[in-house]
């Protein structure tokens, strides 16, 4: 029996042991799940920080139909007066005779040719002012359309610029969380994150393209940082559009707007330098290298580097910036 209770002991030992290899360790499930809500909560701040951007690129457009409207109103308002001084002129002189009727014209003619002369003269002065009047109330329409755009201006500025207040704090806020997540983060899974990779050099083609691609090659191993513009770290579309701004061509600054520049090209057809922008929502950007790899910034945590095109995320478009 003793022998008979041991085997059964060892025999539930082995099942015990076997159930606990074949179990998920407690310990690395949860640290899966930070990792996934720590990318989940970053790709929602890149989005909300390329949101931020735009309104603040709508602000500036908007502060500067202001200010072209304004300038139109008060170049309208001064050729306003400036037709008006000229009517005053035309006005004071008809009341002082210098617009004669055909009659007094007749009646002080000295000669057949003398009254052609003065016929001519009235008709001129009658001209003059019917076309300074013409133009001073022209001015004057200009003015006050210049005058209500302004203010249309200025309206839409206050908007955008309450739109800029609103989504710079949903910005912060959530990139507070992501950035606390991240501390939450295991050791090893930080090191991976910040992982540069070998740096790959290739061979880029001629033209704005590859100068695009040689540029964003050469910043690899640069810290991403949400909203950064440069040049010692970089956000996803920060990056391109200085690539391109090296290659002599500009190009918007934010993702929603580099979505739609160039010409739009198929997967099959990628070619270094192009643009894939991702997700469905357009919020993320990356430079094609070739037909399978993508040179990008990723997200805080992740240095620039680059990554298999199809990895990154589902493809939204791909538009060719030049050629």
């Amino acid at each position: 029996m003793p022998g008979r209770r041991a085997a059964r002991t060892t025999a539930l030992a082995a099942v015990v042991a076997a159930t606990v290899v074949s179990m998920p360790s407690a310990h690395a499930q949860p640290a899966d799940d930070a990792l996934k809500a720590y990318t989940d909560l970053t790709r929602e701040a890149e989005k909300l920080s390329q949101d931020h951007l735009k309104a603040q690129s709508d602000l500036s457009r908007a502060k500067a139909i202001v200010v072209a409207a304004t300038e139109a109103e008060k170049k309208a308002l001064a050729e306003s007066e400036q037709y008006r001084g000229q009517v005053d002129v035309l006005t004071t002189a008809s009341f002082e005779g210098a617009r004669l009727n055909n009659l007094s014209a007749f009646l002080t003619s000295t000669s057949q040719q003398d009254f052609l002369e003065r016929m001519e003269a009235m008709n001129i002065i009658a001209a003059d002012q019917n076309d300074a009047v013409s133009r001073m109330n022209a001015t004057l329409a200009a003015a006050k359309k210049a005058s209500t755009d302004a203010t249309t201006a200025a309206t839409a500025a206050e908007k955008f610029a309450a739109d800029v207040s609103t989504r710079k704090v949903a910005m912060d806020q959530q990139v507070t969380v992501a950035r606390t997540k991240y501390q939450s983060l295991s050791a090893p899974q930080k090191q991976t994150l910040a992982a540069p990779g070998p740096k790959v050099s290739v061979s880029v083609p001629a033209g704005a393209a590859g100068v695009a691609l040689n540029f964003a090659l050469g910043e690899q191993g640069k810290p991403y940082v949400f909203g950064s513009n440069g040049p010692n770290s970089w956000d996803c579309s920060s990056l391109m559009q200085a690539a391109y701004r090296a290659a002599g061509v500009s190009i918007p600054r934010v993702t929603y707007d580099q979505a739609k520049v160039g010409r739009g090209v198929g997967r099959g057809e990628v070619a270094p330098g192009d643009l894939i922008i991702y997700y469905s929502g357009q919020s993320h950007v990356a430079m094609a290298v070739d037909g399978t790899r993508a040179v990008h910034a990723s997200t805080e945590g992740v240095p620039v580097k680059i990554a298999n095109i199809d990895s990154i995320g589902p493809i939204s478009v791909i538009r060719r910036v030049v050629g």
